[in-house]
């Protein structure tokens, strides 16, 4: 048997709700691809969708696990570099028991030394459908590696990598459908995952996704949909690609498909640019099948920021493009990064400027959600590399920290606690707990005459909006009381010192 593992996040975040509701798509396919294999029984545990037995630290118990199910090889997500250092643990936890451990995604893919050093055996480089029947073969042969493609093990202690450096399915809509009955211990799947494309024509200097952009046909994607509302009586998804409209005809027809059976019936929520609502047709087209949020990479209301990260936006669109999407219905899910490193020689605004901009945005903007990250620099990126020796060690933050929520690097144009503060107190000023208790109450018993004056839709979205900020403002507590524990930011500035 084969397991793949989906691991944990390292921390309590804004993702941590809505994992517990859905799975990541990737692993999911690769295992339906494993399972087509002779011989092999494949399952997949997703950490952060897990009912099944606990262990002493409340995670999933791997060693119950194996007693109850046992495994010959494990395969581990590695897409996020927030959860590396619960891939090694428990790399090294089945490592004991002799499996054989098979890691991929985009972390792997950039670290494969690093992995291969953490008791990985070997790293798939690219579309992991492709290589794991093969991996799995040599594997129960007990044969050499030296003849699959696309990947790098250890042989007699050195780093040997078979090319070409990425795997690629030729035609993405030769894979099979995905198989959601291969999940086990999880929750019941509420919001389901979708998707047709793989890399991005994008070129941010934060993001380590990389290589031309590949999609299926709309059709495939719709047959999709179609086995998981008739088998799994889905009709809540998330559509995964990074930018639905990098293929506008593809995903104009697939929501157009989706309408025509559907009729809003299904709900929808997507990864868009913030250009797109320069297009009204896609816009109804979306609105016609039943997409009800955007998700929006907004990054920074600072253009010295957005020429850094090579976003191509314009500050002075952001407040005008959102409220053509808030027109046509559409709820916002807005995607900030707080602090984005200046280049050198480049004007930068100071830390309280920046926190004007932003809460000017906000306010005028008026998103229904909104994310503040700190930047990662991210393995692969070109941010990273620009970073170089400011980026703090992995002793003193190590990969759990990369999640967005802690300083990673020695800033220069505010101080290391303004870096670190600063985008949680941002999102504390949003998401205001009596603000959005008192509000949801009003807007609630103003019902019946908010909706005779200015109907269900406008009356639904500040409602929704009141009772989403009351709701984090209970999990922002509880991040700030985790990160004031941690006493992390005394860690840095004892580092800063040189007392470490």
């Amino acid at each position: 048997m084969i397991r793949f593992v989906i691991p944990a996040f390292p921390e309590v975040n804004i993702f941590t709700r809505f994992a517990q509701k859905m799975t990541a798509l990737g692993p999911i396919m690769v295992a339906t691809s494993a399972n087509k294999l002779w011989g092999w029984r494949v399952e997949v545990i997703d950490e952060n969708n897990y009912r099944g037995p606990r262990d002493s630290q409340g995670l999933p118990d791997h060693c119950a696990l194996q007693k109850e199910n046992p495994a010959a090889a494990v395969g581990f997500y590695c897409g996020l570099t927030s959860t590396m250092d619960r891939v090694y643990e428990l790399a090294k936890t089945y490592r004991r028991q002799n499996t054989f451990n098979i890691a991929g995604g985009w972390h792997a893919h950039y670290c494969a030394e690093e992995a291969l050093r953490n008791n990985i055996n070997v790293v798939v480089h690219g579309d992991g459908e492709l290589a794991i029947q093969q991996i799995l073969r040599q594997a129960a042969a007990n044969a050499s590696l030296k003849n699959i493609a696309g990947i790098s093990f250890l042989s007699g202690g050195e780093i040997k990598t078979n090319g070409p450096e990425m795997l690629a399915v030729p035609d993405l809509n030769d894979l099979p459908r995905p198989d959601l009955g291969l999940l086990k211990h999880a929750n019941k799947i509420r919001i389901y995952p979708l998707g047709r494309q793989r890399g991005c024509g994008m070129n941010c200097e934060f993001c380590s996704v990389k290589g031309k952009c590949r999609w299926a046909s709309p059709e495939h994607l719709f047959g999709d949909l179609n086995e998981l509302v008739e088998k799994w009586g889905a009709s809540n998804f998330f559509v995964s690609d990074d930018r639905l409209e990098e293929d506008l005809p593809g995903t104009m027809e697939f929501f157009r498909l989706v309408a025509e059976r559907y009729a809003k019936r299904l709900r929808f929520s997507v990864q868009v640019r913030l250009e797109a609502a320069k297009n009204h047709d896609f816009l109804r087209a979306m609105r016609k099948a039943g997409v009800e949020t955007l998700c929006v990479g907004y990054e920074s209301p600072s253009a010295a920021d957005l020429k850094a990260m090579r976003k191509g936006l314009k500050p002075a669109d952001m407040v005008r493009l959102t409220k053509i999407f808030q027109e046509f219905g559409f709820k916002i899910h807005m995607m900030l990064i707080f602090g984005y490193p200046p280049k050198d020689g480049q004007p930068s605004d100071s830390a309280q400027e920046m926190v004007n901009l932003f809460k000017d945005l906000i306010r005028q903007a008026k998103p229904n959600t909104v994310q503040i990250m700190h930047p990662v620099p991210l393995v692969g990126t070109d941010l990273r590399q620009r970073l170089g020796n400011r980026i703090f060690p992995l002793d003193i933050v190590p990969w759990d920290k990369y999640d967005g929520s802690w300083a990673c690097f020695q800033p220069t144009n505010m101080t290391l606690a303004e870096l670190q503060e600063i985008p949680l107190e941002l999102m504390s000023w949003f998401y205001s707990g009596r603000s959005g208790l008192v509000k949801g109450v009003l807007r609630t018993l103003a019902l019946p005459v908010d909706y005779y004056a200015r109907g269900w839709q406008q009356w639904h979205r500040d409602w929704y909006r009141e009772w989403i900020k009351y709701g984090g403002h209970r999990l922002i507590q509880q991040w700030k009381k985790r990160q004031q524990q941690s006493q992390f930011l005394k860690k840095l500035e004892k580092f800063q010192s040189g007392e470490i």
